[in-house]
């Protein structure tokens, strides 16, 4: 079998452009180049991975099967070249909001120290957006708040993190225990659905609560702690969201009545087909020792 790394490459482009044309452009190769590129490997492993639909290329399961692993051969044969050059490799991060603007920064500074000549390109998302990514290999690596159930990603609790009640510091209930009858009556301002924040949210308070007088919806927590401080209005951030804005005295934090400390678990995931490239392993490591830093 002589199957060609530019065989897989032209795959690969043809997979994210789903079509030979646009592949092509990709590449910067004629379209009958990746067209003959794509027979070839087809006739090689005996199998076809597209199914022809006029001019569109619908990927089927024999091409779901190779994309993974097409994928992690390039990657290691991008490390063998950036070896002995100067190449830049690219290592992909996703993070779910609270995550990548709070609790990664601090890693990515501490890596970018120990390798300086790899581009990290960080995406921040919802979590499940970034799951989505992950599964798509969009991203080598994903950290999200809450759970993950797709079957084709490994997930592994990563930190636990607070959450907290607040309001403006001029709200009736601010800082104060509340009850239950009392947090229902108030106005909420809450993440989008999709997004880990909102998810636990719904998770530990919806079933003491039953409804929340919801009034708007924000898509990223920083709009979220600004509006509450600006109005009579309550939310649930993580406590390193609102953190300076609690030092401060711009908001108050809110305790219900009976309800202790309310955690919840952040998770890294991975999909189980993605090669650990040097990269990340560096930055997985370097992330352990920072957490184990914080925890002492």
């Amino acid at each position: 079998m002589n199957i060609t790394l530019r065989q897989l490459e032209v795959f690969l482009a043809v997979i994210d452009t789903q079509s030979t044309t646009r592949g092509a452009e990709k590449l910067a190769l004629s379209q009958s180049a990746v067209s003959s590129a794509l027979a070839d490997l087809e006739n090689q492993l005996g199998v076809q991975l597209f199914e022809r639909a006029g001019k569109r290329l619908i990927v089927n399961e024999n091409a779901r099967l190779l994309f993974p692993r097409a994928q992690a051969l390039l990657e290691q044969a991008q490390e063998l070249e950036n070896l002995f050059a100067d190449g830049r490799s690219v290592l992909r991060i996703g993070a779910s909001s609270t995550i990548g603007n709070y609790l990664l920064p601090a890693v990515i500074a501490r890596y970018r120290e120990q390798l300086p000549g790899i581009q990290l390109e960080l995406r921040v998302a919802n979590s499940a957006d970034i799951a989505e990514a992950v599964s798509n290999f969009d991203v080598d690596i994903g950290f999200i708040e809450g759970p993950c159930h797709r079957m084709e990603l490994e997930s592994q609790l990563w930190r636990q993190d607070e959450m907290v009640l607040f309001s403006a510091a001029n709200h009736p209930l601010a800082g104060k225990t509340v009850t239950e009858e009392q947090l229902a009556q108030c106005q909420w301002i809450l993440r989008e659905g999709g997004s880990g924040t909102r998810e636990v949210v719904e998770q530990l308070l919806l079933p003491r609560l039953h409804h929340l007088n919801l009034v708007m919806e924000l898509g990223n927590s920083e709009a979220i702690k600004h509006a509450v401080s600006h109005s009579q209005t309550v939310s649930c951030l993580s406590k390193v969201v609102i953190e300076e804005q609690l030092e401060t005295g711009r908001v108050a934090a809110l305790q219900l009545e009976g309800m202790g400390r309310m955690m919840r678990p952040l998770y890294l995931i991975r999909h189980k087909q993605k090669h650990l490239s040097r990269s990340l392993s560096v930055f997985l490591e370097v992330e352990r020792r920072v957490a184990a830093e914080l925890q002492s």
